[in-house]
């Protein structure tokens, strides 16, 4: 039959139609094995007007939270009032002529949200190859309690009996005024934000069976004890130190949390990631 008479015997919108079916179930092939991502490019290769990651601090319809902080120049920094700075660099850049983009970073190892290994205060095991490298991940990973501390003080001995936390919990994350306060949020560095003393963080150990402990400052040892606080955690190279978290619009109770640090042989800290899923 030919292209006049088929034209005669098919009605024109049928006619567009099959034409178009090919392409269409192309498109339809494509899709259903890549289906599309909010916020990323269409999946035939071209670009919307206007590109907008999203970022979230919530994922999987309110089951996965995360509670490691974002890395800003603004972000706060050890004794600092001016924050991190820049950190982050692009060193070689498509736009001047490079293959591809490759940014280069300069940071220190407890920035942000981080975790501790036992050679940061301990120069004999620092020495002896106790670095975050060597961390337990089993420790860093299980289930874990986010519980509420009293807002009126730093803690102590005293309030660690308070909280009632029972035997066998192995896993805790400490949120206290310094989430209240947003202090993670701001820029220059407070003393005055709440940590553990070295009652506290001896009654810890000697009373329960934590092994991994979380807060949400950049130390978990309060300012005027700082020092011995670490030592007391850190003695026993058992306890780990996650520290900087991001504990903000998370209801206090029972989760799964999972934190991993950077395998960085010979350093006493590293940047972590860590999620909660409930």
């Amino acid at each position: 039959m030919g292209e006049s008479k088929l034209t005669m015997a098919v009605p024109p919108l049928l006619l567009l139609t099959l034409l178009s079916l090919p392409s269409l179930l192309i498109h339809a092939a494509i899709s259903d094995a890549y289906p599309t991502i909010p916020g990323t490019a269409p999946i035939d290769g071209g670009f919307s007007d206007e590109l907008k990651p999203i970022r979230r601090e919530v994922y999987g319809e309110g089951k996965i939270f995360d509670i490691s902080h974002r890395y800003t120049p603004e972000m706060p920094a050890w004794e600092s009032k001016e924050g991190i700075g820049r950190f982050l660099w692009l060193a070689a850049s498509m736009k001047n002529g490079s293959l591809a983009n490759n940014s280069e970073m300069k940071i220190p190892t407890h920035t942000g949200t981080h975790v501790d290994s036992p050679g940061h205060v301990y120069d004999e095991y620092y020495d002896a190859g106790f670095d975050v490298d060597s961390l337990d991940l089993q420790v860093l990973n299980g289930p874990a309690l986010l519980v509420d501390v009293p807002r009126n003080k730093n803690i102590t001995a005293e309030v660690m009996k308070s909280l009632n936390i029972p035997r066998g919990v192995r896993r805790v994350l400490f949120r206290t005024l310094n989430t209240d306060r947003r202090l993670m949020f701001k820029k220059e560095f407070d003393t005055s934000y709440v940590g553990f003393m070295k009652d506290g963080a001896q009654w810890l150990v000697d009373n329960t069976d934590i092994k991994l402990v979380g807060v949400d400052y950049l130390s978990v040892a309060a300012y005027d004890d700082l020092i011995p606080s670490h030592l007391v955690f850190l003695k026993g190279r058992e306890t780990i130190l996650v520290e900087g978290l991001k504990l903000d619009d998370v209801k206090a109770g029972v989760y799964s949390v999972h934190c991993l640090p950077l395998r960085l042989v010979g350093a006493e800290g590293s940047p972590i990631r860590c999620i909660l899923i409930s």
